[in-house]
């Protein structure tokens, strides 16, 4: 375990070195909230729980698939510009 929490750390510590500093100063806050509520860090450690999909779920997620694969989705851009963010 511990040798994969150090992995997954080193993974960590590459994603933030790739990103600009403007990204890093928006992940740093989520980190310090990470660290100091006690609620997020419980949440952090659960086990990833599996619900079942119903086939009503399954059927729309088939929908929005082939919505994707016919290039109907919406772009990292497009999303951005909605929410008013600077993309790179």
């Amino acid at each position: 375990m511990a040798h994969e929490s150090s992995g997954e750390k080193q993974r960590a510590h590459e994603l933030i070195d790739q990103l600009d500093p403007a990204q890093v100063a928006a992940v740093v806050p989520l980190l310090q909230f990470m660290l100091l509520d006690p609620v997020a860090r419980s949440l952090a450690a659960a086990p990833v729980e599996q619900e079942a999909v119903s086939t009503e779920e399954a059927a729309e997620l088939d929908r929005a698939r082939a919505s994707l694969d016919r290039g109907q989705g919406i772009t990292h851009q497009d999303v951005l510009r909605e929410f008013g963010l600077p993309s790179k």
